[in-house]
């Protein structure tokens, strides 16, 4: 985020009106620095009222009152710190400059002091030093020097061009995408990862971000493997330390040499970059130019290959290419003085000293030496033969079809005198070595700080560069094709041509201009490589996304990356030790594809979705094109090599995985953030269309959690209960009340969400949480069932915790806000849980090895107890239990044939449960059960007398509460909650007349006459008959259960007369006294389980 900087411009003019209107001036700065003095405060007016200053308020600065507000502005005074002037935000955005990821915050000062007195340079460079001439260095590169001619070769010119087509084509329709993401907006440094992670958020963009690292580290390999091999091969050969004894062994030799001289360089571009990168960036116009002229003295020396064709004969024996730097004349005999003797030719084909035939190589015998024109030139003709391909396996000679030959034997010792191929060549290798020499696209874009107009800049350098290159590389396919011998460019390394560079050979005016020109340019493209890879993994390390990555965040006092280059010239070194040019070439195509891949994947995303945001001045592009691009970059990637493509995809994939389970959470206005919003609001218009078939019915729980003062969670285990059962799957919403008035207590409802969120990382639920503030925990929790959820995403089940200790408080809210939910939650057609004695429930962490899930199935509701065990033991603490089902028969019922019915219902549900009928036999009510209503009854008698004459002490005891207490936190359940009471007065009299003297001392005198009618009271008989219902119960249930792990129960409803809430409660104690963990369960009214399929 940019830091913005307001500067106030005074108007004495208005000073003194403004002060008249009592306005404070306010110094609204924002430079990202902190201010030790000016502090967060809260003070008060002089009237007891509080009120918050602004952090940026100053007393002392009074003589500069209304440098910054005017009269006109004074109906938004009090908002101006959030909410600037539209001449202020614009004043801003014109001053934002951005740094870009070169070598400008190198090039400052280390003092700070110095940073901050030192005005800003505007950035100033237009499309063709800041855009065009940086892409076409990058594109440009080594494998246009070393390679192409040799693809020519190998593959024809037509499959050549189709080549050059695919990943020209590729880097085009990536370059449009780039285009239009680029244009829509301001791109700081990092260029393609900034454009990725914005658009497709953190995940992606640190996947990518990384990839297009690691491709960057490889191609800075790939171009120091480059500079070697033309050092080695073509400027100094002498230099070779390790020398092969035997023929077949020189590539080992050869790779050993590029091991030593490749870490060699790779560790002096190391320091080079460490020690003064702006020199690295002032040498890049010489670069480009060693570049520039490379290419004209190709083209030069193409044209006047039509009259001059330059002079560079091969050997050919019969129809075989001779390495031409192991003899002397191209004949088997030569005359000296008169006299016909071997050649240095013959020597090495025949035994020393012996002019028989006997003693040569057959094939020697029976063939011709000639010698033919390596450049025969453009008008030669030579561009039929070249036209189609010629693909060879490793060690194949390399033959010209044209010749005459006679088959014969030749021996091994001799086969080192022949041009041979050195690696197997195939079109998909062929498209993994070239494409490297069509990256570099993104040069523009990473240098977006330094355009005097980004967005018109951008699109058209990179475009023009592009088609530039392409014309370059088109038409040197076929000026090659046209113009050099098929074994010359089949030749790799030029060890027919006397080791010459295959492409200077038709250079002008001499091979050295190309050699030279080349290997500066390598270098170039090197120290570029290595200087812009640190930079983008310090972009990515301190966007803070990838954890173990914040070390290379950090770098030198002037912002030198050096951890970054360190780890940077580490994995260039692996690239380095495989010392091949065509091995590494592949790896770093892969990683480029992948990048370019997200690219268009990121433009074609933004435009399907219309975010309001895409607004991109680049016109000219499409999502199909984004689409035919990403399809040819996952081409690419897979014809160029599989195994690589794999193993690319499966890099980004883990780093994708990784950020997304330990990365920092991020919010960057993504595209994908955007696709999960238009896809959740596809679904849920589709969930809409009509309730969920039974086989689709699963619990979406609205979990009701009861807070403490201190806004903790005051029963987790509930939310533990909640993630078992929905293993994972499905909807889950945790709701809460907080007590009071909205507009008073919004800072308390933050601070409850975030108390819940974070018990719900802990207990792993993945769900949301809703907050609700109400005047009363009863109404919030009734709002709560009506409004959680959208549309077809609603909750079907309510988990609600036991008001435990309702029987010790003499207040009735408690249970009556318990009773009332069930209530609501049946009205609502909901199910309902209660897990009771929540706190022995088992964690997270635990496992049952074995135990019961006992199920007592007493009336049908829809299958919900069949079905909660069933999504229990799906987790891994209750996967061990097995479960059993007890179902109650009368005297009446048939217990024998309901346990077959039962056993077949089970088998046709698909569960595996144990069966058992339990006979309840009438029985007569017990003195115990009948004494037991009777206390039940007494109590709530007594209770209601003990409020009826304790209502004064209360309406005084509220008042005093509400005068003294702040807001209050109110929770589910809780004994704060205020019945229907009027608002008291501010002020209350209590006066004592005769007539209320009187009634006191009547009611004192009464009170003996109260407990004798208590003590008379006879019970209800329903009251009797519920509670012998739930004693007989209770006691089969105890004695079957008493050591399950978990007992099932159905949930009796509430009285529909509300006089007898209380006793409801007694009721449900009664029924589940003596066991250890009771899930109470009621059915939302309609089947859940069903035995189709």
């Amino acid at each position: 985020m940019p830091h913005f900087t307001v500067v106030p411009v005074k108007d004495q003019a208005q000073a003194s009106y403004d002060s008249l209107e009592g306005i404070n001036w306010v110094d609204y700065r924002d430079t990202g620095q902190d201010y030790p003095d000016h502090q967060d405060t809260v003070s008060s007016d002089g009237h007891g009222n509080h009120k918050e200053d602004s952090p940026f308020l100053n007393s002392a600065d009074a003589s500069k009152k209304n440098d910054f507000y005017d009269r006109n502005l004074a109906l938004f005074e009090e908002e101006l710190d959030i909410r600037p002037k539209v001449s202020s935000l614009l004043s801003r955005l014109v001053s934002y400059t951005n740094i870009t990821q070169g070598a400008k915050e190198h090039e400052e000062e280390e003092s700070a002091e110095a940073s901050r007195r030192k005005t800003p340079k505007s950035p100033n460079m237009g499309t063709l030093m800041g855009v065009y001439l940086p892409c076409l260095q990058n594109i440009f590169g080594v494998i246009l020097f070393l390679r192409l001619t040799w693809i020519v070769g190998v593959a024809g010119i037509m499959q050549s061009l189709l080549i050059v087509l695919m990943c020209c084509s590729c880097t085009m329709l990536t370059a449009i995408s780039m285009s239009a993401i680029a244009t829509n907006g301001v791109v700081p440094a990092g260029g393609a990862y900034f454009m990725i992670s914005r658009s497709l958020g953190p995940e992606f963009g640190g996947a990518v971000g990384l990839c297009f690292y690691l491709g960057t580290t490889f191609a800075s390999a790939m171009y120091i493997l480059g500079a070697i091999e033309i050092f080695l091969k073509y400027l100094v050969p002498q230099a070779a330390i390790f020398h092969s004894t035997d023929i077949p062994g020189s590539d080992s030799a050869m790779l050993n040499n590029m091991r030593v001289y490749g870490s060699i360089c790779l560790s002096l571009m190391a320091v080079v970059v460490f020690v003064g990168v702006k020199y690295v960036n002032k040498l890049a116009s010489l670069f480009l130019a060693c570049v520039i002229i490379s290419i004209v003295s190709i083209y030069a020396g193409a044209f006047k290959s039509m009259t001059h064709p330059p002079e560079f004969p091969i050997c050919m024996l019969g129809n075989r290419t001779l390495v031409r730097d192991r003899f002397d004349v191209c004949a088997k005999t030569v005359i000296k003085g008169n006299i016909t003797v071997p050649s240095q030719l013959w020597e090495r084909f025949c035994l020393p000293g012996n002019m028989s035939s006997a003693q040569c190589d057959d094939y020697f015998i029976q063939n011709n030496v000639t010698e033919i024109q390596g450049i025969p030139g453009l008008g030669s003709g030579i561009i039929r033969e070249n036209m189609w391909g010629d693909y060879q396996q490793k060690g194949e000679i390399l033959e010209k079809a044209g010749l005459q030959s006679v088959d014969a034997h030749s021996a091994m010792e001799n086969f080192g005198m022949y041009v041979s191929a050195d690696i197997a060549t195939s079109f998909t290798l062929l498209v993994g070595i070239f494409f490297p020499s069509a990256t570099g696209i993104m040069a523009g874009s990473n240098r977006s700080g330094d355009l005097r107009d980004a967005q018109k800049s951008i699109p058209v350098g990179t475009i023009l560069a592009i088609t530039t290159t392409s014309i370059v590389y088109f038409t040197s396919v076929v000026l090659f094709g046209s113009c050099i011998e098929g074994v010359v460019l089949r030749d790799k390394f030029g060890d027919g041509v006397r080791k010459t560079l295959v492409v200077g050979t038709l250079s002008w005016p001499s091979p050295w201009v190309i050699v030279i020109g080349s290997f500066f340019s390598t270098v170039g493209a090197g120290l570029q490589s290595l200087t812009g890879a640190p930079r983008l993994l310090q972009a990515i390390a301190k966007d803070n996304i990838i954890p173990f990555l914040r070390v290379f965040g950090h770098g030198k006092s002037n912002g030198e990356p050096t951890w970054a280059l360190l780890l940077t010239g580490l994995i260039a070194e692996l690239g380095i030790l495989i010392a091949s040019l065509d091995m590494v070439a592949p790896i770093l195509s892969m990683f480029f594809l992948m990048c370019y891949l997200f690219v268009n994947l990121a433009c074609a995303v933004q435009t399907l979705l219309r975010t309001p945001n895409w607004r991109p001045r680049f016109k000219y592009y499409h999502w199909a094109l984004s689409f035919l691009g990403m399809s040819m970059c996952l081409a690419l990637m897979f014809i160029s090599s599989w195994y690589y493509a794999i193993v690319a995809m499966g890099i980004a994939g883990m780093i994708y995985k990784y950020i997304e389970y330990q990365g920092a959470e991020k919010e960057w206005g993504d595209g994908i953030r955007g696709l999960s919003l238009s896809a959740a609001r596809y679904a849920l218009l589709r969930l809409e269309a009509g309730p969920p078939h039974t086989k689709n019915w699963r619990p979406q729980l609205l979990v009701l959690l009861k807070l403490d003062e201190d806004l903790h969670v005051k029963y987790p285990r509930l939310l533990t209960f909640a993630s078992q059962l929905k293993a994972g799957k499905g909807l889950t919403i945790v709701g809460s009340v907080v007590q009071g008035n909205f507009l008073d207590s919004y800072g308390e409802m933050q601070a409850a969400e975030q108390a819940i969120k974070n018990m719900m990382e802990i207990e792993r639920v993945k769900g949301f949480c809703q907050i609700v503030v109400a005047s009363k925990v009863r109404e919030g929790i009734v709002h709560l069932i009506q409004s959680c959820g959208l549309g077809g995403m609603k909750h079907n089940t309510v988990v609600m915790g036991w008001p435990y200790g309702w029987r010790q408080s003499e207040d009735p809210r408690a249970w009556k806000t318990f009773i009332n939910t069930v209530r609501c939650t049946t009205a609502a057609h909901l199910a309902l849980m209660v897990p009771k004695n929540v706190s022995f429930y088992p964690s997270n962490h635990e496992r049952f090895t074995d135990g019961n899930i006992d199920v007592w199935w007493i009336v049908h509701d829809g299958g919900m107890l069949m079905l909660l065990p069933f999504l229990l033991k799906l987790h891994k603490v209750w996967r061990k239990c097995k479960m059993r089902i007890f179902t109650v028969a009368q005297m009446d019922d048939n217990s024998i044939q309901m346990k077959k019915d039962l056993a077949t219902f089970l088998y046709q549900l698909r569960i595996e449960a144990e069966v058992e009928v339990v006979e309840m036999h009438d029985s007569d009510i017990s003195a115990y059960t009948y004494e037991r209503t009777l206390m039940m009854e007494q109590r709530s008698q007594m209770l209601r007398q003990m409020r009826l004459s304790s209502a004064e002490r209360q309406r005084e005891a509220q008042l005093v509460k509400d005068r003294h207490s702040l807001v209050r936190m109110g929770s589910l359940y809780s004994d704060e909650e205020e019945e229907v009471v009027e608002a008291p007065p501010e002020k209350v009299q209590m006066t004592w007349t005769r007539e209320k003297v009187e009634a006191e001392r009547s009611n004192r005198n009464n009170a003996p006459e109260n407990f004798r009618e208590l003590m008379s009271l006879k019970p209800d008989q329903s009251n009797v008959r519920r509670m012998h219902t739930a004693v007989k119960l209770n006691e089969v249930i105890v004695n079957r259960s008493h050591d399950a792990r978990l007992v099932l129960l159905n949930m009796p409803g509430p009285p529909r007369n509300t006089d007898g809430d209380e006793n409801y409660m007694e009721f449900l104690e009664v029924l589940t006294e003596g066991l250890e963990r009771v899930l109470l369960v009621r059915g939302g009214g309609r089947e859940v389980i069903t035995i189709y399929s």
